[in-house]
This record gives C-alpha cells, sequence and structure tokens, in this order.
C-alpha cells in the first residue's frame, strides 16, 4: 500500500491524507464490483480519509427511502479490507428532522446503518432556523463526550458562523471545529480566500477540507462532448457553471505543459493552499482515483508561475 503525504486537521489531533474520497451519490449507481475496485483503489494509493453521508435514494431503487448510502459505504468498507483504526472516517448531521430528533439519534441511526461504532468526524451542517450555533456546539459537544465521534468540523458555514462557534466552544470547554469542508477550486475561491474566512480558520484553529476541486467535473472539459453523463449534465446552461466550463480549455493547455491531466493539476491547484488539509473528491472508476493521485506529485512542480497563471484563468 502506497503512502500519502498527511496533514494535520486543524486542532482535532487527527492527520489526514492529502486526498479524501467521498461517496456522495455513487456507489448506488455503479454495479458493486466496480465499487469495491474505487475503494480498493483508494487504499492501495494510500487515501485514508473517506466521507461518507446519508441522501435519500433518488433512483427510485434502494431498498432504503433513506441512508442506503451508509449501508452500501459500511458493507464496501469491510469488503474491501479496510482496518477501521487506519482510516479516518467523516459523516454529517443535516438537522433534518431537528428538534424531534436531536443530534445523537441522528448520528446513532446513521452508525446503525454504516454498522460502525463511531465516526471520526462529524460535521454540522448550516443549523436550520431555530437552531442557535451555542447548542449546534453542544450537540456535538456531546457526541464527542460519548465517544461517537472523535472531532467535529462545519460543512459549508460562513467565517462569522465558525469564529462564534469556537468562541462558544472554547468558553464552554468544547472542543472547536476542526475543519471547514467547502467548495474551493480554481474559478471558486470564495470563501476560502476571503479576508474573514482565513482570520476565523487561524482562529479556531481549522483546517479546509475542499470539496468540488473540479466543479463536478466541469474543469476537466468533459462537458465540451455532447451527450457526456455526469452531476451538473443537465444544468450546463446555469450562469453558476459557465466560468468553470469556460476554463476547461486553458486549464488543459496549462496541464499539457506540465505533462499532466486538467484533473491532477486541478486538485493540485486546491492543495496548493496551505490552509487545505485535503481535497475531496468522488469516483466511479479506479482509473480516475489513481489519475487524481497524481495531483500529489504535481504539486511538487508548481512553481510562482504556474500558481499565477491558474489564477488568471478565473480573471
Amino acid at each position: 500500500m502506497a503512502a500519502l503525504p498527511h496533514r494535520p486537521l486543524g486542532s482535532s489531533g487527527l492527520d489526514v491524507s492529502v486526498l479524501a474520497l467521498g461517496s456522495w451519490r455513487t456507489y448506488e449507481r455503479i454495479p458493486r464490483d466496480q465499487a469495491v475496485a474505487v475503494m480498493a483503489e483508494a487504499r492501495e494509493r494510500g487515501i485514508d480519509f473517506l466521507d461518507d453521508a446519508r441522501y435519500d435514494d433518488s433512483t427510485g431503487t434502494a431498498p432504503l427511502r433513506t441512508g442506503y448510502s451508509e449501508v452500501l459505504f459500511g458493507e464496501l468498507f469491510r469488503t474491501v479490507g479496510w482496518r477501521r483504526d487506519e482510516v479516518v472516517v467523516s459523516n454529517k448531521l443535516w438537522w433534518e428532522f431537528w428538534p424531534e430528533e436531536p443530534a445523537a439519534h441522528e448520528l446513532d441511526a446513521s452508525l446503525g446503518r454504516m454498522r460502525f461504532d463511531y465516526v471520526d468526524l462529524i460535521y454540522a451542517t448550516p443549523p436550520p432556523a431555530g437552531l442557535e450555533i451555542a447548542e449546534v456546539v453542544r450537540e456535538v459537544g456531546g457526541l464527542i463526550a460519548a465517544g461517537k465521534a472523535r472531532a467535529w468540523a462545519a460543512a459549508m458555514w460562513s467565517g462569522e458562523q465558525i469564529a462564534t462557534a469556537a468562541r462558544i466552544a472554547r468558553d464552554e470547554g468544547i472542543a472547536p471545529p476542526c475543519a471547514v469542508q467547502t467548495a474551493y477550486n480554481v474559478v471558486e475561491r470564495h470563501p476560502v480566500e476571503d479576508a474573514d474566512f482565513v482570520d476565523a480558520l487561524d482562529a479556531a484553529p481549522a483546517a479546509v477540507v475542499a470539496s468540488a476541486p473540479l466543479a463536478y467535473g466541469a474543469l476537466t472539459g468533459k462537458y465540451r462532448l455532447a451527450g457526456t453523463a455526469g452531476r451538473i449534465a443537465g444544468e450546463l446552461d446555469e450562469p453558476a457553471h459557465q466560468a468553470a466550463i469556460a476554463a476547461a480549455e486553458p486549464l488543459a493547455e496549462l496541464a499539457a505543459g506540465l505533462g499532466t491531466t486538467a484533473a491532477a493539476l486541478a486538485i493540485a491547484f486546491a492543495l496548493s493552499n496551505p490552509r487545505v488539509a485535503s481535497v475531496l473528491f468522488g469516483a466511479t472508476r479506479p482509473e480516475q482515483v489513481a489519475a487524481n493521485v497524481e495531483a500529489v506529485s504535481v504539486l511538487a512542480r508548481l512553481g510562482d508561475a504556474e500558481l499565477a497563471a491558474l489564477r488568471a484563468i478565473a480573471a
């Protein structure tokens, strides 16, 4: 099994591989042997940070209305032969049925479907109306005290929310958020590079887990081919995707000059930010995992000129 560089996950005491494998709307959509191959490739390549989440079935074929993703994740995890203590596993709190279902009940249900005793990292998504950040901090603090999670992080929170949570956590003797999962890529650098967000990260201290490094595939250029399937295939005319679609060609040209792929170069860009602990990507084929891991070697070849050229793409 290969080794990947690791970076600290904020103040948690956890070190994570610089690449993380996600499972959002993936394993229920591909054959089981293919899903096993994806996970096995990740393990072989040294990825030991795995992200799972509960979501509602959209295929119409899952035996559960919600959370079948977690059932599959747990089954695949055991099939591949991961040792639980060699992997950092994360999951999310959606607060979907709060306050009737507190955090402990939501996580217990997820653990039951995964057949895990605990997760290493639990993400709190933005709290719904009526749920104060102070209560979120207390809820996740209870999960950590009960041994159901080792650390907690925020997902898609603002800098102000992170700063508030860290302050409350310190005041109440609870661990602060150690990371924030949020989109970060060549064309989408808000909020990760915003001054207030950076200040909040440093004060916590918290790291970034960068999601959408390929802008849902748009940065790879695959959507330039008519009929290409993908997460945003039906949304290509949406204004939110135009910058990434336009960036695909110049990104590919830069990648060719470096002897690599657009995907590896885009991931290397995200990793070039020292506040990024890990870059989260999904894969439906083992070859995609292998190709994305190349980003680590590409990062070592990025100098000031290459980084400036990457930033200029968005302009």
